[in-house]
């Protein structure tokens, strides 16, 4: 796997949400891989080892984009339980949700994430923030 490579798990339930990150990367050459949860049940699982088989989203360089209102186990569970596992614990998570509410906020930035974006309303400003989180991560050093 080329050292830049950055494995990026969307935990989303809206398939819009989910074409329109899709469409970002692609408009902006992002070719790292995207694996796609519909809920942090999925989620976990994906990030996770099970009967001796690796983890669906590769272990090294990873990075979850979360929205918070999703069925089964919303983003803020998700969290939670993420946080609560010794191996998930270290895993950058931007929360990118239509939900402004300060609680969420709080809430997401006690639970250590790396940023709360807004969701945009217009496809162009969508492309414009993929281009800037892509920037962002390039220049993070992950483990």
């Amino acid at each position: 796997m080329p050292e830049n490579v950055i494995n990026i798990l969307l935990v989303e339930d809206d398939e819009v949400d989910v074409m329109n990150v899709q469409r970002a990367f692609k408009k902006i050459n992002i070719t790292n891989p995207v694996y796609v949860a519909t809920n942090g049940i999925e989620a976990l699982s994906m990030l996770r080892s099970s009967n001796g088989e690796p983890p669906q989203v590769p272990a090294a360089r990873r990075l979850i984009l979360l929205d918070l209102n999703m069925p089964k186990m919303g983003g803020i569970e998700f969290l939670v339980e993420l946080r609560s596992d010794p191996e998930l614990k270290p895993t950058p998570v931007v929360v990118m949700t239509t939900s402004n509410q300060d609680q969420d906020r709080v809430e997401a930035y006690n639970l250590n994430v790396a940023g709360y974006i807004l969701k945009p309303v217009t496809f162009g400003n969508f492309v414009e923030l993929m281009a800037t989180l892509n920037k962002y991560w390039t220049l993070c050093e992950m483990p």
